[in-house]
C-alpha cells in the first residue's frame, strides 16, 4: 500500500515516513504544494496525508485536485489549526479524516488502516476471496486454511491484485505501486516477473487456483470469474 505524505515540517514528515514504513507501507514525501500537485497528478496512492498550510499553496487545493480527477485515494488532513472552518472545508472537498497537531503516530497509523480497509475492503479486518483468506491487521495470508509466508513485496503485490481483481493492471502500475518514484529508474520489469513468479509458486504450493493471468504486452489480470 502506497502513501503520500504532504508536509513541510521535515522532522515531522521524516517521523511519519519512518513509522509508517515500519508498518509495511511504501511512503513518499512532498514538502510543498507544487511537488504534491505533481505527484498526485502523476501517481496513484492508497492514502494521502496532507497538511493544510504549505509553501507555494494550500493542502486543500491538493485535495481538490484529487477529487477533480475522480481519485479514490483516501485523504487525511493534518494541521496545527484546530479550526472548525478548516475541518468543514476539508470534509466538503472530500477528505476522509482530520487530525490536529500534535498527534500520536500510532493514532495516525490507525486512521490510515481504517481508511484503506474502508476504501478497498469494505471496512473489514479480514478479506476472503475464494480459498484465500487475509488477516489485514496482522498481514497474514492463508490458502485453504494453511498459512503461507510472503515477503513484504509479495504481500503488497497480492493485495494490489486483489484490490484490482478482474481488471487488467499494467506492468507500469504494478512497478509504481510497489516501488513508487524508484520505479522510474528501472529500465526493465525483471523485478516484477520475479516477484510474480515467487508469489504464484507459493500460492500454488498450497493448492490455490492460478488466478494470475498474463496479458502479453500489457500486464496482468487477477482473474477470479
Amino acid at each position: 500500500m502506497k502513501i503520500l505524505i504532504v508536509e513541510d515540517e521535515k522532522e515531522l514528515a521524516d517521523s511519519m515516513k519512518k513509522y509508517l514504513e515500519s508498518e509495511g507501507y511504501l511512503c513518499e514525501v512532498a514538502g510543498d504544494y507544487l511537488k504534491a500537485s505533481d505527484k498526485v497528478s502523476m501517481y496513484k496512492y492508497d492514502c494521502v496525508i496532507v497538511d493544510i498550510t504549505l509553501p507555494n499553496g494550500s493542502g486543500l487545493d491538493v485535495i481538490k485536485e484529487l477529487k477533480e480527477n475522480k481519485s479514490e485515494t483516501g485523504v487525511i488532513i493534518v494541521s496545527a489549526k484546530n479550526s472548525l472552518d478548516d475541518k468543514i472545508k476539508g470534509l466538503e472537498l472530500g477528505s476522509d479524516d482530520y487530525l490536529t497537531k500534535p498527534f500520536h503516530l500510532s493514532e495516525l497509523n490507525a486512521r490510515v488502516k481504517a481508511i484503506i480497509r474502508r476504501k478497498s475492503f469494505d471496512g473489514n479486518n479480514e478479506m476472503i476471496l475464494k480459498e484465500i483468506k487475509i488477516d489485514l491487521t496482522q498481514r497474514r495470508v492463508f490458502v485453504n486454511e494453511k498459512e503461507i509466508t510472503l515477503t513484504q513485496k509479495e504481500y503488497d503485490l497480492l493485495m494490489y491484485f486483489i484490490a484490482n481483481k478482474n481488471k487488467v493492471v499494467t506492468k507500469n502500475s504494478i512497478a509504481e505501486h510497489l516501488w513508487g518514484d524508484d520505479s522510474d529508474q528501472s529500465d526493465s520489469f525483471d523485478f516484477i516477473y520475479t516477484h510474480i513468479k515467487n508469489l504464484r509458486k507459493k500460492l500454488l504450493d498450497k493448492a490455490c487456483e492460478d488466478y494470475i493471468t498474463t496479458i502479453y504486452g500489457i500486464g496482468y489480470n487477477f482473474k477470479t470469474q
